[in-house]
């Protein structure tokens, strides 16, 4: 949000301005400080959190999902990032942000804590939430769609 201000006030939608080397060095200080608080606080969370989620019997297979979707959203973002700075100039500061705020009021909302739950009981934790209760099935009907079925 600083860097977008700091952007806005001195380019404006009009894209001409100039920055002085103090401002210049204010925007790239905000930048680093921007990529070590992501480093340290959002970055990880997209491989921490499936490690802690996922059932042992499913993992792999979750974790795989994980790194392939995490990779597929790089590429794109990487990719439409510098047309995405040319339309929305200075304006692309607050989209992140807006992101930013988006993803913390999921996490909060919709992410329960794993703080000392053994993997094992992982799925307790899922059946207690709020939401994630509702779209559980029930113990009893695990058990019912993991029974073979007979024909009769």
């Amino acid at each position: 949000v600083v860097i977008g201000i700091i952007l806005g006030q001195k380019f404006g939608l009009s894209g001409t301005g100039s920055l002085t080397k103090s401002e210049a060095n204010l925007v790239v200080f905000f930048i680093c400080a921007y990529v070590s608080a992501f480093a340290w606080s959002w970055g990880p969370l997209g491989w921490l959190v499936p490690s802690e989620i996922f059932p042992l019997e499913i993992r792999s297979a979750g974790q795989s999902i994980n790194v392939s979707t995490n990779l597929l959203f790089t590429f794109a973002i990487a990719q439409a990032f510098l047309a995405m700075l040319c339309h929305f100039k200075f304006g692309l500061f607050f989209f992140f942000a807006g992101w930013v705020l988006i993803m913390t009021t999921f996490i909060y909302f919709f992410l329960p804590e794993t703080k000392n739950v053994p993997i094992e009981e992982m799925i307790l934790v899922w059946r207690k939430h709020w939401f994630w209760g509702k779209v559980l099935p029930a113990d009893d009907e695990m058990v019912e769609m993991q029974k073979p079925k007979t024909s009769a």
